[in-house]
């Protein structure tokens, strides 16, 4: 009987099935407003236009230094849109989800979230070469194609991708809410952060929640890749089991085997080997009336009856033939 804390996971109700999201009209909507939300930003960095006037204005204002006391938790706070750490408790959320539900897909959904996340915003970060605040050389410039990776914000689109995922992948409406409404706080706070830290233009920020919530919308166009993803693990697995067939059972101890070997067979009479193998029977010899023919017996098969036993007061005692136990007394020798 398992008593560790498996065993009693074991006996819970097994939780709620996660309902995959479908790629609804709404969700296409919103998906279409935030593609032409991320192009706008796009060109309007790429003239030069307003936006990256007031991109300079707030970098010349320096939040940094404006209010100090709040600097160092800042700091700390910045830290939930960075990829590593945060990838690495929301995966190991979603792997005990994964491991209590049975199923992948929480952790498949995630690792095909961040793969969309890194392709798509390493991809534009690169291709324009944005330098960032700390790095730029003229002012009202947009700072672009100079061998820099900033735009778009990594910080911002991580977090909102690691932390709406979660959203994602509630099972009951009320737990999607919250989350979804927790995740945007956490998103935008990290923005917001990076801007007052002097790390991003808010350009950059923009495009990067634009590109995040891309991810997130897009999601369901990826459920079925990561349903034959998780089918295919599964098979894998199941091959591994089968190849490394059924496991070898300990042998059985019992009072006749000292060291755990199985007992040697012991040897049958041919005769009564003849009579296991029939109806029960015992073999009743010359001393229970069987009679004997040039000096062997001959065995007489009869019907094997239940004995009785008597209770130790009653039973007669043995006798060996030919006199008592007792050894004989020593008679003294007398000479005649």
């Amino acid at each position: 009987m398992r008593t560790d804390i498996f065993a009693r996971l074991d006996r819970e109700p097994e939780p709620p099935k996660i309902e995959i999201p479908r790629m609804s009209r709404t969700r296409k909507v919103l998906f279409g407003g935030t593609l032409a939300f991320y192009l706008a930003i796009v060109i309007a960095v790429l003239v030069s236009s307003s936006l990256v006037i007031i991109d300079w204005k707030i970098m010349l204002f320096r939040p940094y230094q404006q209010w100090p006391a709040v600097h160092p938790y800042l700091d700390y706070f910045v830290v939930l849109g960075q990829r590593g750490p945060t990838a690495v408790m929301i995966a190991a959320w979603l792997g005990w989800r994964s491991w209590r539900q049975h199923t992948l897909r929480p952790l498949l959904t995630l690792g095909a979230a961040l793969l969309l996340l890194n392709v798509t915003v390493g991809a534009v970060k690169l291709g324009l070469g944005r330098l960032g605040p700390h790095y730029a050389t003229q002012i009202g410039s947009a700072e672009l194609f100079a061998g820099g990776d900033i735009f778009p914000s990594g910080h911002t689109a991580n977090a909102v991708v690691t932390w709406g995922i979660l959203a994602y992948l509630a099972t009951t409406p009320r737990a999607r809410r919250y989350l979804s409404v927790m995740s945007s706080l956490v998103a935008l706070g990290v923005g917001a952060t990076t801007v007052y830290l002097g790390t991003h233009w808010l350009s950059d920020v923009l495009l990067g929640w634009a590109a995040g919530l891309l991810i997130l919308l897009g999601l369901p166009w990826a459920e079925p890749l990561i349903g034959r993803a998780e089918q295919a693990v599964f098979a894998v697995r199941e091959r591994w089991r089968v190849r490394r067939g059924p496991t070898p059972t300990a042998p059985v101890t019992g009072p006749g085997t000292e060291t755990g070997l199985p007992r040697r067979p012991e040897t049958v009479p041919q005769g009564a080997q003849q009579a296991v193998e029939g109806t029960p029977c015992e073999t009743i010899g010359p001393a229970h009336g069987g009679r004997t023919t040039g000096g062997r017996s001959t065995v007489q098969l009869t019907t094997a009856q239940p004995r009785q036993h008597a209770v130790r007061s009653e039973r007669t005692p043995v006798t060996p033939v030919g006199g008592s136990r007792r050894p004989p007394r020593s008679r003294p020798l007398t000479g005649g």
